[in-house]
């Protein structure tokens, strides 16, 4: 595992893991604060703010750590056998740390009249505990499901946009979340402004629901869907750190092959331009 820590593109990656959540934090919790002058946000401004922020950081920083900025989809990629064990502890700690950094700048930054929660994840509607967590299982699910698809080099398919894809996903979950849970799909999101104001009722929800949607997730796909040929020894190896992984430049060097290579103005596979 030395190796990694030794890494000038390990440490870069773990500060981008630190700079995408909090700028995630500051504009996603911004968008959803009520000021006293103005309506309400709704819930479709919220969905596009949360998903736009996700679409703009993977755009532009997933090529230096795969922009996770979620301990639920850094978790799903340990288990999928994308990362080692040692840096997804590094990613969830500059998780953690980036989106309460984010939290408290929001807050410093923000009249004392529209700071009010922070926008913090808190059951809905009289939504139980039990029902909290299904909702946000089944919303982490969809996430860690569309970010594996859309971002496996495998697929001999157009694969367009993963930024888009994902900024997509985390949308369409907010527009079914928000009135269960506020939607969080994400530890960090949760974490930050429950540390800022000192509210951790339920909080508990917030973890164990998207954890366990990433974790199925990633089982179903990596597994089951479409399994990797790797063996358990070379699984254990990337658990280990044993070896470096895949540089994330070269993996969007063939993603983007690939997308040419099946793009409408490229022929398809097997067939050559007639003279």
């Amino acid at each position: 595992m030395m190796w990694e820590l030794r890494s000038v593109a390990f440490t870069r990656a773990v500060l981008a893991e630190f700079l995408a959540t909090l700028v995630f934090i500051l504009f996603g919790l911004g968008s959803a604060l009520n000021w006293p002058s103005a309506s309400s946000p709704s819930i479709l401004q919220i969905a596009l703010a949360f998903g736009l922020a996700i679409s703009t950081l993977v755009q532009a920083l997933g090529h230096i750590s795969g922009a996770h900025i979620n301990p639920a989809v850094t978790v799903a990629c340990l288990i999928g056998s994308h990362v080692s064990f040692l840096r997804a502890v590094f990613y969830v700690v500059a998780q953690l740390l980036g989106a309460v950094v984010g939290a408290a700048i929001l807050h410093e930054i923000t009249p004392a009249d529209s700071q009010e929660g922070l926008a913090i994840n808190k059951l809905h509607n009289e939504t139980t505990t039990g029902q909290a967590v299904t909702v946000e299982l089944f919303l982490t699910f969809q996430l860690v499901l569309c970010i594996f698809a859309s971002t496996d080099e495998r697929r001999e398919d157009n694969l367009g946009s993963p930024a888009l894809s994902i900024g997509l996903s985390v949308t369409v979950g907010h527009l079914l979340g928000i009135r269960y849970t506020g939607c969080s799909m994400n530890p960090a999101r949760s974490f930050a402004p429950a540390v800022i104001v000192g509210d951790f009722s339920d909080h508990w929800v917030f973890w164990v629901g998207p954890l366990i949607g990433a974790a199925a997730a990633s089982i179903l796909y990596n597994y089951i869907l479409f399994p990797q040929s790797k063996t358990f020894s070379e699984r254990l190896a990337i658990f280990k750190g044993l070896e470096p992984e895949e540089d994330w430049a070269e993996r969007e060097v063939r993603r983007r092959q690939s997308v040419e290579l099946h793009s409408p103005q490229t022929l398809p596979r097997g067939m050559s331009e007639k003279v």
